[in-house]
């Protein structure tokens, strides 16, 4: 995946088409960057048990309960951008 791609993921995120960015996602579940946007999409939606596997895959501690507009933030930053 490339950085890229997780940037438009992130952009449609924030923007709030998560179907959109799920997509872009989804395309990439090896990557550990695009398992934590895709933990923090699940989040957004509610599904906190999704979340929490998306997180594990990512190596991140969950934070399904309380993933927001903060963590996609924390995500970008660790890009770089």
């Amino acid at each position: 995946m490339t950085k890229a791609d997780l940037l438009a993921a992130l952009d449609a995120a924030e923007a709030g088409r998560w179907d959109e960015a799920h997509e872009i996602v989804q395309q990439h579940e090896a990557d550990e960057t695009a398992c934590w946007i895709h933990a923090v999409l699940h989040a957004i939606e509610g599904d906190h048990g999704n979340a929490r596997y998306w997180f594990a895959r990512a190596g991140k501690p969950d934070r399904a309960a309380n993933a927001t507009a903060a963590e996609l933030a924390t995500i970008r930053a660790t890009l770089g951008t």
